[in-house]
């Protein structure tokens, strides 16, 4: 199992990102996905999740209004739009997948590698 997740970037606040979460080696379909951030010198945290159809969805509240979780079973990909991001949002980004989708990491099963988000305020 794969996941690479991408397109991370320099921005500065209020601007836009989407991050893209390829996977490969398993059965994207029936696997529930998430995102998850980790700042420097803090601990994991939970970002949002979407399940196996996309027919769900839940967000952290501090990104709730801003990001969309959305995903294309067809393209294997999960995304994450991020708009009128802050400074507080700069954090490496993780992309999860597991039998369902859930908030606490430890019950997903494979991880993605990160993509690097930093907001300049």
């Amino acid at each position: 199992v794969q996941l690479q997740a991408c397109g991370g970037g320099l921005v500065q606040a209020g601007d836009s990102l989407r991050l893209s979460c390829a996977a490969s080696g398993l059965i994207f379909g029936g696997t529930g996905m998430g995102w998850f951030r980790q700042a420097s010198g803090k601990e994991r945290e939970f970002v949002a999740f979407i399940t196996r159809s996309g027919s769900s969805t839940d967000y952290a509240d501090s990104v709730k209004g801003r990001f969309t979780i959305s995903r294309d079973n067809a393209k294997r990909t999960m995304y994450l739009q991020m708009n009128s991001l802050k400074f507080e949002d700069t954090a490496v980004y993780y992309c999860a997948a597991g039998p369902r989708a859930y908030t606490n990491g430890p019950d997903y099963h494979y991880w993605g590698q990160g993509t690097q988000v930093t907001v300049s305020s």
